[in-house]
């Protein structure tokens, strides 16, 4: 893949600090702690020069909402088998279903792991094999606590588990998922049940990319885990299909670096996904009191948490931080919302690529959960010069929903919809 493709200026990045442009601004709300709490946006474009907005192209576009599934215990991840139509959907309290969007049907899949479910952690995402049904392998992303882990040992606490099974969907059975095991564990645990970042996606050259939070670690300094290549808290990691360190990772054989290390300085991202146009990974990571960021990804990157952040304390105006214009050894957010603006605390992103909505193709599109609304936002540019960010007018804004995970259904282009809630729906947004 290539790395930089889509990397902005940093100082253009900076520049990007933005809320909602064109539509009212969304009431705020307080913080953005942990896994859901955040704020809305603050109705500017964030030039902070006066400027008018970027034109809205695709604002006018007619869309409705249609329940495919209901009665979901709050749902986290989703994936679309590939030739099958059906669709993935994990719960956090530990259950995955298969749903059958044509009707609606939902089936139990036996065979998932028991995940901590407490806090932020639980069954959480959910990634297929690129040659699903040749290679039948689902990945799920989970929190276990070590006495449940394979690489518990002496250790106490939870971390971030990466396990694979082979779906079998023969014959009138039930589908199971069937010999799975834990194939990554982030190491090392640590006793909190916050900040277990856990999504997971293939990049355009099979590699599996993973995010792991840096698990609230509060020790805002250089020694921060997230700064401390020797640990896989508060990283992207790129693994093989069978969850080793990518021979190609950046930091393989250093002495002090762990090889499965992609990027680091990371909080906790929730959000990730491959921008067609360019294969390149972007990721959207919750700040500490707003500073919410959008990232591309670069192999070997430092994205600054938190020597380097657009973030306050909570319950101040205190920066964490330095910004990223004051730190030449951290790559810049592509777009982010500064301490004050209100913040985009994000879950769940998709690159749209589908035919139901030509005026959306090439927008990135992600879930915020305390602002509850589901944010989209136009990309232009491919090169290292340029990859401009602009956040349009929010869809889902007057449902109240904190918008947890998103798919593209292939074979229709609609847009499906995880909602974060105890009695939560799977939703799709269809022309209307």
């Amino acid at each position: 893949m290539t790395d930089t493709s889509d990397r902005i200026d940093r100082r253009t990045a900076l520049r990007a600090a933005v809320g909602v442009t064109g539509a009212a601004a969304l009431p705020a709300v307080a913080g953005c702690l942990g896994d859901g709490e955040g704020t809305g946006a603050d109705g500017t474009d964030g030039s902070g020069d006066g400027s008018d907005p970027t034109p809205d192209d695709g604002a006018d576009v007619d869309y409705a909402v249609e329940t495919v599934a209901e009665g979901f215990e709050s749902p986290w991840g989703l994936a679309f088998l590939p030739g099958d139509g059906r669709l993935l959907v994990t719960e956090r309290p530990g259950r995955l279903s298969l749903v059958d969007p044509a009707d609606g049907s939902v089936e139990a899949v036996a065979g998932a792991p028991e995940a901590f479910a407490a806090g932020q952690g639980g069954l959480l995402d959910v990634a297929v094999h690129p040659d699903y049904p040749d290679d039948a392998r689902v990945y799920l992303t989970y929190s276990a606590r070590a006495e449940d882990s394979p690489a518990g040992g002496d250790a106490d606490g939870a971390t971030t588990h990466v396990g694979a099974g082979r779906l079998s969907l023969d014959g009138g059975d039930a589908p199971t998922l069937s010999a799975f095991e834990a194939v990554r564990v982030a190491e090392p645990f640590r006793d909190t049940d916050l900040h277990f970042g856990s999504r997971a996606t293939f990049g355009p050259d099979g590699a599996l990319f993973v995010t792991v939070g840096d698990r609230r670690d509060t020790d805002f300094g250089p020694d921060h885990v997230s700064q401390d290549r020797s640990n896989e808290l508060g990283a992207t990691l790129r693994l093989t299909p069978d969850g080793d360190a990518h021979p190609d990772n950046p930091f393989v054989g250093e002495p002090d670096a762990a090889d499965a290390v992609y990027s680091y300085g990371h909080r906790n991202p929730q959000a990730m996904a491959v921008r067609p146009e360019t294969g390149a990974v972007w990721q959207c990571e919750h700040g500490e009191e707003d500073g919410d960021e959008i990232n591309v990804v670069e192999r070997g990157g430092n994205y600054g948490w938190p020597i380097a952040s657009e973030a306050c304390r909570y319950g101040t105006d205190d920066p964490v931080a330095p910004g990223h214009d004051e730190r030449d050894d951290a790559v810049a957010p592509v777009h982010y919302w500064p301490c004050g603006s209100g913040g985009f605390p994000p879950s769940g992103a998709v690159f749209y690529d589908g035919d139901a909505f030509p005026e959306w193709r090439g927008d990135l599109f992600a879930g915020t959960l305390a602002a509850q609304y589901l944010g989209r936002f136009a990309v232009e540019g491919a090169g290292a010069a340029g990859a401009d960010v602009t956040e349009r007018d929010p869809l889902l804004a007057d449902r109240g929903w904190r918008v947890r995970a998103l798919a593209v259904e292939p074979a229709t282009g609609h847009l499906y919809v995880a909602v974060d809630d105890a009695d939560a729906p799977v939703a799709r947004i269809v022309p209307d």
